[in-house]
């Protein structure tokens, strides 16, 4: 994938008001570690995380995605009349249809002549949503197209501490570990043909894209049923995650990608100035640097005060290292992305 004409004119993002702790966690997991022993602060020490957000009880993610796009409009002269297409990407939708982007679309006024539809990917859906924006603006489709999702974290934690509860088991923690880091909140990435700005910047220069679909069984995340086939409705949240081999095997993936991808844009590894990766925890940020060669401090990270928020989280690092003047005029910038299935998507700015 090589681009031309496709821009970043602004982000937008929602961050939710309700401070969950690491220790919070561990307060309602009490029974589970007094049965092994366990001392505070392991969820801390295992992932790094110190704390993350959630919404309040009752919030729509349709809501998020609305107030993050509202600020990604308010920061750019697009109006809503102007965008040609509208992705819903998150992982959380509020019905199986219609698409939560209708929703979305209805409370921003978008164009009626818009494109509007739901994307998913796991933690990539933002991710992929960009690269499918960036295919109508390089055709010359439309001039401006959003991509916007909200996670929420609150329900499957829950349901996943009364799980731990329930069985305090080694093996329920392990496959529960991963879930324990989701928090929550809201972006929106907005692109445009650059015509919109008299020096438009932020230029996407290209994007690869690899797959290892053997180990879709990894992680997972969905309904299952809890009552006999009779009574079929009987369905609850589930969340099972083999964080370890999610780790090896994205690794390798990840380097595979990373190979092509400096070798289809045609950058050296010291020619990229900034990365952004998808937030998961400590140990996944330090094993995929170290694996790709890329020092420590041209990462930006937020998952310490985040958690884990699935396709929100790169958009909103994103969003805020450039807020804070982390990411410059002029810097080479690389996004890159995994979710489960395998998938991995790498995309090359300059910004």
């Amino acid at each position: 994938m090589r681009y031309s004409r496709v821009h970043i004119e602004a982000f937008g993002y929602e961050l939710p008001p309700v401070v969950v702790t690491s220790a919070d966690l561990e307060a309602r997991l009490e029974r589970f570690y007094r049965k092994h022993n366990l001392p505070a602060g392991q969820l801390r020490v295992l992932t790094g995380i110190e704390e993350r957000r959630w919404w309040e009880e009752g919030y729509t993610v349709s809501e998020g995605a609305i107030a993050a796009a509202r600020k990604a409009l308010a920061r750019s002269p697009v109006e809503p009349e102007d965008v040609g297409c509208l992705i819903y990407a998150g992982v959380c939708r509020e019905n199986f249809e219609p698409a939560t982007a209708c929703r979305v679309a209805a409370g921003l006024g978008i164009n009626p002549g818009a494109a509007v539809y739901d994307l998913t990917n796991a933690c990539l859906g933002v991710m992929n949503g960009i690269t499918d924006m960036a295919n109508r603006i390089e055709l010359g489709q439309i001039r401006a197209g959003l991509i916007v999702s909200c996670e929420s974290a609150r329900e499957i934690v829950d349901i996943t501490i009364g799980q731990l509860n329930e069985n305090p088991s080694m093996e329920t923690f392990r496959r529960s570990l991963a879930t324990l880091t989701g928090g929550s909140g809201a972006a929106a990435v907005l692109l445009s043909d650059g015509s919109f700005s008299r020096a438009p910047y932020r230029r996407l220069v290209g994007g690869v894209t690899r797959a290892a679909p053997e180990f879709h069984a990894l992680c997972r995340w969905g309904l299952e049923r809890i009552l006999p086939a009779s009574l079929a409705s009987q369905f609850t949240q589930f969340m099972s995650t083999d964080s370890i081999s999610v780790l090896k095997y994205g690794v390798e993936l990840g380097i595979r990608t990373w190979r092509t991808f400096l070798e289809r844009l045609g950058w050296a590894r010291d020619q990229i100035d900034k990365v952004i990766c998808h937030q998961v925890g400590a140990c996944h940020r330090d094993s995929i640097l170290r694996a790709l060669g890329i020092p420590v401090e041209k990462d930006f990270s937020t998952f310490e005060y985040l958690g884990n928020i699935g396709t929100v989280s790169l958009p909103l690092t994103a969003a805020l290292a450039d807020e804070r003047g982390f990411l410059n005029r002029g810097d080479r910038v690389g996004f890159l992305g995994i979710g489960s299935g395998l998938n991995c998507l790498m995309l090359g700015w300059e910004w």
